[in-house]
């Protein structure tokens, strides 16, 4: 398959969490880079241009008030100095001196804990060491405590009730310590979950900034109401919140929980092995949809929690004709800087080589097909690949089926399928699926479930199967 798709973005689409692989331009709301890092455009712009930013409401001024002394900034220390290596903030919540922030706040210390350290900072000035209790890495949480239990004696904010349910267009409010400049409170909207999401993610308009990742977002009465997790470049204040209930019920998990002194991998294999067993377990109950073909079935993903997007070659092109569908999920799961799973996507294009002719349409046909890549180095094996020739309903493809075992994750891969029909000298179809972080089990599945969404349609078998006329 013609190796042209690339996340709008591409290596810009940073992800994060909850709010991942939206194929759009992401930050996640947490910040490794110095806050002098102004970007010169930004700098550049002549203040008569800029709106003049609107007065706190009291109700901000009022909540930010009341929890600024909840309020802390979790910084990720190098061991052997006093360099950041990235802020973000988080929240003493229920009694206990417990702190609630994001896992990817603290995944550096969770997964090099010899090389890094927590500290914290208070809006008051106070200060000291951090020890991780728990994480939901699912969910982009994570609990933290005082490590000389100083917090103990602080009342922490209280959660939202869960059976209180919040109205599309009410005001809430998110504090955190953006950028590294200062704590701060944004006023903004509720504007309920994130339409096709495999986990509930509050959307809320208001501009969350790096640094913020792991601050509390509060309703009218003070009471948390979900977690800052990550907020869209592309757009104007869309931003994303997890919702409380799962730090509420991390935060349960951790109350008894002793420091985790050592890397994290074995907890964060468990993790994800319960993740994609509910994601394949979801996925293959949904039947394909058509790709709307006139020969061929091509299974296309249900959008329950994937987004599909579709193009095609101009009208007065010349040469390969095709028609093409991306889908995928809104979410990843955040692992590290540089690693992120948990998720599925398809692709397929629809090839029509008319115009070129047998050989050149072979050529491209061949050629598309292998210019494919499987990945592998870093945090993954390289790919060990099998190819074979099937037939569905008559329908002859060629196959191939890619795996990567994760190094650190034992029992987890990333396994990717390629397909290709070979009924016709001047057409065809190709697709590929991939799941990242499956196991070995599912990942068989979800091949063997992907490969037999392909055939023909009724029409085309019915045509096949009548009697030539003799000449």
């Amino acid at each position: 398959m013609t190796n042209r798709y690339m996340p709008k973005g591409g290596l810009q689409a940073v992800l994060c969490g909850l709010a991942c692989t939206w194929n759009l331009t992401v930050l996640a709301a947490s910040s490794s880079a110095p806050a002098s890092a102004v970007t010169p455009d930004a700098a550049a712009v002549p203040a008569a241009s800029a709106s003049a930013p609107e007065p706190v409401s009291s109700s901000a001024h009022k909540l930010y008030e009341q929890a600024r002394h909840q309020l802390v900034q979790v910084r990720t220390l190098l061991s052997g100095q006093g360099s950041q290596s990235s802020v973000g903030s988080g929240f003493f919540v229920g009694d206990g001196g417990l702190i609630i922030t994001n896992y990817h706040v603290v995944s550096q210390v969770a997964l090099q804990p010899q090389r890094y350290r927590l500290t914290y900072a208070g809006v008051d000035g106070r200060q000291g060491a951090l020890d991780l209790l728990a994480f939901d890495v699912a969910h982009d949480l994570a609990v933290v405590r005082p490590s000389d239990k100083a917090g103990t004696a602080i009342a922490g904010l209280a959660f939202r009730p869960r059976t209180t349910v919040l109205d599309k267009g009410e005001r809430i409010y998110s504090l955190g310590n953006p950028l590294d400049v200062g704590f701060a409170v944004v006023e903004g909207t509720y504007n309920g979950l994130v339409d096709r999401g495999f986990y509930p993610t509050v959307f809320f308009s208001g501009s969350l900034n790096p640094g913020m990742s792991g601050g509390p977002t509060l309703d009218e009465q003070g009471r948390v109401m979900g977690v800052n997790v990550a907020t869209r470049l592309d757009g104007q204040q869309v931003s994303f919140l997890v919702p409380a209930e799962f730090a509420e019920d991390l935060l349960q998990r951790a109350r008894k929980a002793s420091p985790i002194k050592q890397a994290v991998y074995p907890e964060l294999t468990r993790q994800l092995l319960a993740h994609q067993d509910l994601l394949t377990q979801r996925f293959m109950a949904q039947p394909w949809r058509s790709a709307g073909h006139a020969h061929y079935r091509i299974p296309v993903p249900q959008e329950t929690f994937m987004r599909c997007w579709g193009n095609s070659t101009q009208p007065d092109s010349k040469g390969l004709d095709y028609e093409r569908s991306d889908c995928s999920m809104n979410q990843s799961v955040f692992i590290n800087s540089s690693l992120y799973t948990g998720n599925l996507s398809t692709r397929h294009e629809i090839y029509d080589g008319r115009k070129l002719g047998t050989l050149r349409f072979a050529r491209q046909y061949s050629r598309s097909f292998r210019n494919e890549y499987f990945g592998g180095a870093g945090a993954r094996t390289a790919a060990q690949c099998s190819e074979r020739f099937i037939q569905n309903d008559g329908l002859p493809l060629r196959a191939v089926i890619c795996l990567n075992a994760y190094k650190k994750l034992p029992g987890l891969y990333d396994m990717g399928v390629l397909v290709a029909t070979l009924d016709d000298a001047t057409g065809g179809a190709q697709g590929r699926f991939d799941a990242k972080g499956v196991s070995f089990d599912n990942a068989m599945k979800l091949a063997d479930y992907y490969l037999k969404g392909y055939g023909w349609i009724q029409a085309k078998k019915a045509e096949a199967a009548s009697p030539r006329p003799s000449r």
